[in-house]
């Protein structure tokens, strides 16, 4: 019972003195405290464009991450945001070991994201997977619904700018995001730049027009 005891406080110990992670400022606004934490789970349901701008703030700093279950990632869109792809461990169909999978990039990684399978995990997994994180101070961000997590950060809606009718190009997306944290909701919209450039195609070259050469007179033959 002793040892339960020890073992309790100091997991709780760790969970209350959890650090922050690099966070990018765009979504900064929907967490609590303003940051990623360590050892907890966030979930971003609605947009894996989201999910991939909670997981970039950390990259860019130079963490190592890890994307469990996520086939259709796209490293360009990934890159755009900020995530370091020569720090980047893919497992994109790990299948029916998707759990076991994450759970050991959390041994080694401080942040995993991964998307569940429709069935998604048990209570029983759930608090397998939390214990493991605090243990060894990672976080796990789920693109998809998740209990326990820290903070559920839902897309509503939203549009792409600088599109016009029959001009522009894609240069940012607005999602509108409903941030749930212990059953407490709060309405939010982030801007989220692509980084796309315009493609300006190169001037035409001038036209090369004859220049008039003069050319001697012939002599009419005798």
């Amino acid at each position: 019972m002793a040892a339960l005891q020890a073992r309790i406080a100091a997991m709780q110990a760790r969970t209350l003195g959890a650090r922050t992670l690099p966070t990018d400022p765009a979504v900064a606004p929907l967490l609590p405290g303003g940051a990623l934490r360590s050892g907890v789970a966030y979930a971003a349901p609605g947009s894996l464009a989201l999910a991939m701008l909670l997981l970039a703030g950390p990259s860019a700093a130079g963490a190592w991450v890890g994307v469990v279950g996520i086939p259709e990632f796209g490293a360009e869109a990934a890159a755009e945001l900020g995530v370091a792809l020569d720090r980047l461990v893919l497992v994109p169909s790990p299948g029916e070991h998707w759990l076991s999978v994450t759970a050991q990039l959390a041994e080694v990684l401080p942040v995993v994201l991964v998307r569940p399978p429709a069935r998604g995990a048990s209570p029983s997994e759930t608090a397998r997977l939390a214990s493991r994180l605090r243990q060894r101070d990672a976080t796990l961000l789920v693109a998809g619904e998740w209990s326990g997590a820290e903070a559920t950060l839902t897309a509503t809606g939203g549009s792409w700018a600088g599109i016009g009718t029959g001009w522009g190009y894609l240069a940012a997306r607005e999602l509108d995001v409903v941030t749930t944290v212990r059953e407490v909701r709060t309405r939010h919209r982030v801007r989220i730049e692509t980084g796309f450039r315009p493609f300006v195609p190169a001037a035409p070259a001038a036209p090369v027009r004859p220049r008039p050469v003069a050319v001697p007179a012939m002599e009419a033959a005798e």
